[in-house]
């Protein structure tokens, strides 16, 4: 097998798993009427933590600009909704890596 095969194989698949969970995971809550208000909390803080743990690494490993580029946009992720937030969080990472920091 060529290696363009075993990623287009590897792509699918996790595709497929990626799919698979979603529905298991609508089929599963579906079957309740009424949830919990904490299962409801947590599962409205599920975006963040994910967001969280992918940016995190980036901000706080990578240099000066995306640290403080990261900051910025928490700031602004506070005051604005999330189409100028993320305008913001480029423009800063931008002029900060172009500053060289």
């Amino acid at each position: 097998m060529s290696a363009d095969t075993v990623n287009t194989a590897l792509i699918v698949l996790l595709g497929v798993v990626t799919y698979g969970l979603r529905v298991g995971g609508y089929l599963v809550l579906a079957r309740f009427s009424r949830l919990n208000p904490r299962v409801e909390a947590a599962l409205d803080a599920v975006p963040v933590a994910v967001i969280t743990a992918l940016v995190a690494p980036v901000a706080l490993v990578t240099g000066a600009a995306e640290s403080i580029a990261a900051a910025v946009t928490v700031v602004a992720a506070l005051k604005l909704p999330i189409l100028p937030t993320l305008a913001v969080a480029a423009v800063a990472v931008t002029v900060l890596r172009a500053a060289g920091l």
